[in-house]
């Protein structure tokens, strides 16, 4: 028996019937009762938006100029023939050759300066310990383009300088005038560090290192490089004081590596023409002793080949 009576809510026995949803919202017809498009309808049958035709049109363009360019570049690169990030620097095809050591001697006013009635003195100070055999090679090209003034000092602070290299420039017996001389060229053994350079006492700082020294005094020489040899050769003079003669036995092997491969391509470091790389480096060779590994081939032949020259060996009995 229940407990609560109810009367019937549909009554009259008929089925109960509740109209259910089809959508969650209910809008307005935008199209009117009757059935004909909106007057700002935009998509009609057979037409599009003119804004869409403007971006498609500059989708094209941009997409043109980008196979354009690419085009471009692909000729360029082929062109140039851009070498690999991994390819040695020295395999790539020089167009142009180093100029050769020409017998006209540079105007030196327009490399040291101007000096009325005083004679363009070069002042270098060397540790006897370890004598620049590269700027006595240099001292010696010198001496073949130039008239120059050579002197011997020794500092009051330096005792026992070996005889040999008291006479690095010969017998001193100058019998012109200093006036008549283009260059001075005054080198003094003193107890210092680094090898140091001065053109102009007043005027300013020394330069250090027997690298850049180098770099200078071949510069006097007037010769002309492109680009890629000028890096080239800084490369190889920057090798030989950093690693081949103050690095690590792994370096100056990896050096030696390096400079096999180059000889093998060329007759000197750079080209076909001697250059301040060849001078540099073999002084940092001969000053290291050969190094502790072996020496390659190559760089045997091109050894002989600079101390055939009489510069290098002049400057290669200072050791003996």
């Amino acid at each position: 028996m229940p407990m609560y009576q109810v009367k019937p809510y549909h009554g009259g026995g008929t089925p109960l019937r509740v109209e259910l949803p089809t959508c969650m919202y209910r809008l307005p017809n935008v199209h009117g009762k009757s059935g004909s498009p909106a007057p700002n309808a935009v998509h009609v049958q057979g037409e599009s938006d003119p804004s869409l035709h403007t971006l498609e049109s500059r989708q094209d363009n941009i997409l043109k100029r980008l196979y354009e360019l690419k085009a471009a570049v692909d000729g360029l690169s082929k062109m140039i023939q851009t070498p690999d990030a991994d390819l040695d620097v020295t395999n790539i095809i020089q167009a142009e050759e180093p100029a050769a050591l020409s017998a006209r001697a540079l105007d030196l006013n327009s490399v040291l300066g101007k000096d009325y009635g005083a004679l363009k003195d070069i002042v270098i100070n060397a540790n006897p310990a370890s004598p620049p055999l590269s700027l006595l090679v240099l001292h010696q090209l010198l001496c073949d383009r130039y008239k120059v003034l050579s002197t011997v000092h020794t500092h009051s602070a330096v005792k026992n300088v070996p005889e040999n290299l008291l006479r690095c420039f010969g017998e001193q017996t100058n019998k012109q005038p200093r006036h008549e001389y283009q260059l001075g060229f005054t080198l003094i053994w003193k107890n210092v560090p680094k090898t140091q350079m001065k053109f102009s006492v007043q005027r300013m700082c020394p330069i250090e290192g027997e690298g850049n020294i180098a770099r200078f005094l071949f510069s006097l020489f007037g010769q002309k490089h492109n680009a890629v040899n000028l890096t080239l050769i800084d490369s190889w003079v920057d090798a030989a004081v950093l690693q081949l003669k103050e690095g690590s036995s792994r370096e100056k092997a990896a050096v030696l590596c390096s400079v096999n491969s180059a000889l093998g391509k060329s007759p000197w470091l750079v080209g076909s023409e001697l250059t301040v790389a060849d001078v540099v480096l073999w002084s940092a060779l001969r000053q290291s002793g050969g190094c502790s590994v072996p020496v390659p081939a190559n760089v045997q032949r091109w050894m002989r080949a600079c101390e055939n020259l009489a510069p290098f060996s002049a400057a290669l009995k200072l050791l003996q």
